[in-house]
């Protein structure tokens, strides 16, 4: 009986063993994958664009910086685009935007570097921008991204260090697994440029202005925990018509959500949702979200 048992239990170690070998070697892989793809060397040319002292112009790109691309808000590049606050995210990472003023990353970047940066999610060398929401906002029209170049070049010079920003081995495997964007450039097709329709309160519009929510709530938008992510980061919430999500909310549900931050129950959102940004659509924006959110299948909080 002895015998019998201390077979099994060296075949049960043995097994035990074996499985972990393998999640080595595929955490190996997936990261090898990882910062190999970090190092490819896009051939996507540097677009002829010219920053606008236009005042017009300056202020369409303040309120795509402060509404649309959410470019502002504390966990991105900050309301002065100095760069925003640095977020702790346990195994995935630390996240940190860096300084975009004439201080620092403005200082070396050309508008049309900005400008590829935004719709191909590509720096100034050629490679991949980790994080920066390229794949949701690279539908802009030339001409806003235009305002978007111009209204930061517009903004004075800030003075702070960047900080650095680290992907860690979980990171790096939810990457490669298509649950959370670290290489934004291999997310993008470049060789195509959307057309958006006309601005709206359309769901057609909506659904371009929506996708600035899917890093967070998912491509279905049914919200659910950050894969990877730490106790302290809040579980984004059900954006879709289920009974688990908005199905009896209304419109004024949805805005009162938007402009302060207060659900329908009363709850006020975790400061991780960047309200501060969102509250900045204008009516026709968020008429145009709420009508495309209305569209969406209805899917079980946390389906992402």
């Amino acid at each position: 009986m002895r015998t019998g048992v201390k077979r099994a239990l060296k075949a049960l170690g043995g097994v035990v063993a074996g499985t972990v070998a393998v999640g080595v070697v595929y955490a190996m892989v997936q990261t090898s994958r990882f910062d190999a793809s970090l190092e490819k060397v896009y051939d996507v040319p540097v677009p002829d664009v010219v920053a606008s002292k236009d005042p017009a112009v300056i202020e369409r790109g303040k309120h795509l910086a402060t509404a649309v691309t959410g470019c502002t808000s504390h966990a991105c590049h900050g309301t002065d685009f100095g760069g925003g606050a640095v977020t702790p995210m346990g195994p995935l990472g630390t996240l940190a935007a860096p300084n975009l003023t004439s201080a620092s990353l403005g200082a070396a970047y050309s508008d049309g570097e900005f400008a590829r940066a935004i719709r191909h999610g590509i720096k100034k060398d050629g490679r991949s921008v980790r994080l920066m929401p390229s794949q949701e906002m690279g539908w802009l029209p030339d001409d806003d991204i235009v305002a978007l170049v111009s209204y930061l070049r517009s903004v004075p010079p800030v003075e702070r260090e960047n900080q650095p920003m680290t992907v860690k081995t979980l990171g790096k495997i939810l990457d490669r697994q298509d649950k959370i964007v670290f290489d934004v450039a291999r997310r993008i097709d470049h060789t195509k440029i959307e057309t958006p329709p006309a601005p709206a309160a359309t769901a057609e519009y909506g659904a371009f202005l929506t996708r600035a929510c899917t890093g967070c709530h998912g491509e279905h938008l049914s919200g659910g925990r950050l894969p990877g992510s730490p106790p302290s980061i809040p579980t984004p919430l059900n954006l879709t018509p289920d009974g688990s999500g908005l199905k009896d909310w209304t419109f004024d549900d949805f805005e009162k959500l938007m402009r302060t931050g207060v659900r329908k129950n009363g709850k006020t959102l975790d400061p991780f949702m960047p309200i501060e940004s969102w509250r900045n659509f204008d009516d026709v924006e968020m008429h145009a979200i709420w009508a495309y959110l209305r569209t969406v299948p209805p899917v079980l909080l946390g389906s992402r």
